[in-house]
């Protein structure tokens, strides 16, 4: 009585979501397709949330969730979206229940190495930037990740996020002030 009607010319805009919705309907090819298309994504934003250590299981966890739920997924919007709130949940759960050390960082080794200005690799380069995101409050590092690193538009990211899309502006643009302000020689962590 209360089923839903689905236009006929109603496609999906993307073909993940149009992987998404056969897999729903049970063809396996198309879960794997699904799969192999959003796998290396949803494992970025993984280890930006939780460190490259957890990334893996989380990932894991993730995919299990999601094909428990791929019944009801209904194609409203991006699947990529949706698969990416439900490891953000998936990630969040793991924080939740993990007994952990606070997670500390080795800036102040960085701010010697800057403060005598010696060069530093490519690779020392993007383990600071790394360590900085990671140092974001929760929600800017979410926005600013999903946006700048995984690529998601802002509509998505605020599909992930559950908020509005001005709200995720905002986070990301905050973000990025505090990430150049961390990176400026005048701060107070710089100046060591």
């Amino acid at each position: 009585m209360f089923r839903r009607s689905v236009p006929v010319d109603h496609a999906p805009a993307d073909p993940v979501t149009a992987c998404a919705l056969a897999a729903a309907a049970g063809d396996r090819a198309a879960l794997d397709e699904f799969v192999r298309a959003t796998q290396a994504g949803v494992r970025q934003f993984l280890i930006h949330l939780a460190g490259p250590a957890d990334a893996d299981d989380l990932v894991q966890e993730t995919y299990l969730r999601a094909v428990r739920s791929l019944p009801r997924f209904t194609g409203d919007g991006p699947a990529r979206a949706w698969l990416l709130a439900i490891a953000r949940r998936a990630a969040a759960d793991a924080v939740r229940t993990a007994v952990r050390r606070p997670r500390t960082t080795n800036v102040g080794d960085w701010d010697a190495v800057t403060a005598r200005g010696a060069r530093v690799s490519a690779v020392d380069e993007a383990v600071l930037v790394g360590e900085l995101v990671a140092g974001l409050e929760p929600d800017r590092r979410d926005a600013f990740v999903l946006t700048q690193v995984v690529g998601l538009g802002y509509a998505e990211a605020a599909q992930v996020c559950g908020c509005p899309v001005g709200t995720i502006r905002s986070r990301v643009s905050r973000a990025r002030e505090d990430l150049v302000a961390a990176l400026e020689p005048g701060d107070a962590r710089a100046s060591g």
